[in-house]
């Protein structure tokens, strides 16, 4: 299951795992979008399917978790793609838009991993790949302080949860994308800004999403075995530690 799995970064993890042998249930808060992807890669609705939901409402992650189990009969592998930018200055941000994006961010990434991380527990298998972001990692703000904040709570959430889950067979791990060649680093940083952006960026370009939907999809991979409450930077040298 992918969440935030309709478009953008989500869509092209979703195409990897279908690409790589997975049923795929895609929930987006855009519910159409999700159907639409879905009948793309499976008109008869057997390897893929679209759900809508807000993953900011815990009732709404439980209704899904039960469909998707009822439409697949089991589920092995949750990816928490499914994120809201915001890109406020720091000192302006309101209670409410605070309390927007941690519901989304943080709140539905961490109930996800309850809900599911209970259901792989009790079959002894799973994997969990939390997307983080490295505004988590630097504090950068472009795309808001409580964006970054948020995505910093993951990643301590994502080794939380890997303590937790792994005498039960199950991983958590984050992937943390630095800027990607993608329709919203391009609105936030200006398509005539692109260029000099990319400059600023060791590797001297944009990340590519199909990359990291690559990472996500080791990660998802029983391969993995032994990787559990890891970070896999992609950020073009950003960041190093």
């Amino acid at each position: 299951m992918v969440t935030g799995g309709a478009h953008g970064l989500g869509e092209f993890i979703v195409r990897r795992l279908h690409n790589d042998g997975y049923r795929v249930a895609i929930a987006d808060l855009d519910g159409a979008a999700a159907a639409t992807l879905a009948k793309t890669l499976d008109d008869k609705g057997v390897s893929a399917r679209g759900y809508g939901v807000d993953v900011s409402d815990r009732g709404a992650l439980d209704r899904l978790k039960a469909d998707v189990l009822r439409d697949f009969d089991a589920v092995h592998v949750l990816v928490n793609n499914a994120a809201r930018t915001q890109a406020t200055p720091l000192l302006e941000i309101t209670p409410e838009d605070l309390d927007a994006v941690m519901a989304v961010n943080f709140t539905g990434t961490f109930t996800a991993c309850q809900l599911f991380g209970a259901h792989f527990a009790r079959q002894g298998y799973g994997r969990i790949v939390n997307l983080a972001s490295l505004a988590g990692q630097n504090g950068g703000t472009a795309t808001g302080g409580h964006y970054a904040s948020s995505k910093g709570a993951v990643l301590a959430a994502t080794k939380v949860f890997a303590r937790e889950l792994a005498p039960h067979g199950v991983t958590v791990n984050a992937v943390s994308p630095g800027p990607q060649d993608s329709p919203m680093v391009r609105a936030i940083v200006g398509e005539d800004n692109i260029e000099a952006f990319s400059k600023n960026i060791p590797v001297g370009r944009l990340g590519d999403p199909s990359f990291i939907a690559r990472m996500v999809a080791l990660l998802a991979s029983p391969e993995a075995a032994s990787v559990t409450g890891a970070c896999w930077d992609a950020n073009g040298g950003l960041h190093l530690r």
